[in-house]
């Protein structure tokens, strides 16, 4: 690599990683603070809290790269503009096409980051932050069903059970809710267990009672019951889920959709193809963010005013190719055979990026070139000008 390559290439590099460093810790912060609310509501400690947020920056970060990249691209030639860096490289002989071939490096550095976090890092991350709000939800119900007080989980329900066995059997429970206005019912059972469902937490009272007060007529019905089923799942809040999410799957299982994948994450076979063809595109996108960044302000030139111009044309393509990414995935959902429309952003970016190095390289592509002068006119100079 030649030594403009390594300076611009660092420059590059070092930028993004300042430009990221802020906007992860953006992110994370507006995160970090919903769930920090809903964690300690819950009592849970702060190593809980710290590891969900970790969990999470693997997403975050995969959002940041690209518009990561592109600030440093673009604030790296503004500045070499303004400094004249470019100008004297160009006039050793260098085209905008060699001089965009450091951007093209750094542009393949951040694909193959996209490529690491979207197949690889976010799965696994995902998968894991599912299991451990799953955990902690199991966690909650089981601080719920605590013996010996009276606990108010939700307004209008009120529990109570005398003594948890070590075999999981909790003896004399009582339960009462009310619906203002409309009646209250109170349970009560000589033992009861709590079974998780597919639907939630069930708990499963045994020689019971029931007692139903009317509250607008003043009637008070009484059901004895051998067995009967109460749900609690609307008890608890329920941080996660069995279940996995089309974010934790993997690429190739994306790719290859089955019947029993599509039941588990609730998603049609062409959503899954595009989200894996999507994880590719993103890559891709990476690349090109950087790429349109640098030719968007190199195809302005040098100017002593800046490049301000050309900064608020780059920030517009970059808006172009988000709104192409929406219609290529829109219409790529409606049809999986459509999935080429996936990398529509990508490489239109692309195109864009070598349009504008090519208008770049020729400073009169939209000027009249100035003619030499002939005949009469050149007859008029005075003497000794050129």
């Amino acid at each position: 690599m030649a030594r403009f390559d390594r300076y611009l290439l660092s420059q590059l590099i070092v930028l993004f990683g300042f430009f990221s460093l802020v906007l992860v810790l953006i992110y994370w912060i507006n995160r970090a603070i919903r769930l920090f609310d809903q964690l300690i509501a819950d009592g849970q400690s702060a190593w809980v809290f710290l590891e969900l947020t970790s969990l999470s920056l693997p997403s975050i970060i995969r959002i940041v790269v690209p518009l990561s990249g592109f600030v440093a691209a673009v604030y790296v030639t503004n500045r070499m503009s303004q400094e004249s860096e470019l100008t004297v490289v160009q006039a050793t002989g260098y085209s905008p096409f060699r001089l965009a071939r450091p951007v093209a490096y750094f542009g393949l550095f951040l694909a193959a980051i996209m490529s690491l976090l979207t197949h690889v890092l976010v799965p696994l991350s995902t998968e894991r932050l599912s299991l451990r709000q799953a955990e902690i939800s199991q966690n909650m119900t089981a601080r719920l069903l605590t013996p010996g007080e009276f606990m108010t989980p939700t307004p209008g329900i009120t529990i109570y059970i005398r003594d948890i066995t070590p075999q999981g059997e909790m003896l004399d429970i009582f339960l009462s809710e009310t619906v203002p206005g409309v009646r209250r019912m109170n349970y009560t059972a000589s033992t009861a267990y709590l079974v998780r469902t597919d639907n939630g937490p069930q708990l499963v009272m045994v020689d019971g009672l029931v007692q139903t007060l009317s509250l607008t007529t003043g009637r008070l019905m009484t059901t004895g019951f051998d067995d009967f089923a109460y749900d609690v799942s609307n008890l608890v809040k329920a941080g996660g889920s069995q279940r996995r999410s089309a974010n934790g799957l993997t690429t190739w299982e994306l790719l290859n959709p089955t019947e029993e994948t599509m039941d588990e994450v609730r998603q049609t076979a062409a959503q899954m193809i595009v989200r894996g063809h999507d994880r590719f595109g993103q890559a891709l996108l990476a690349f090109t963010a950087a790429l349109v960044g640098f030719s968007a302000l190199i195809v302005g030139g040098f100017s002593r005013f800046g490049l301000w111009r050309n900064i608020a044309f780059s920030v517009g393509l970059v808006v172009l190719l988000k709104v192409l990414e929406s219609t290529g995935m829109s219409i790529a959902r409606s049809n999986p055979a459509l999935w080429p429309f996936v990398y529509l952003a990508g490489l239109s970016g692309i195109i864009i990026s070598v349009v504008l190095l090519y208008i770049a390289g020729r400073p009169y592509f939209f000027k009249r070139k100035p003619r030499p002068l002939s005949g009469p006119h050149r007859a008029l100079q005075p003497s000794g000008a050129p």
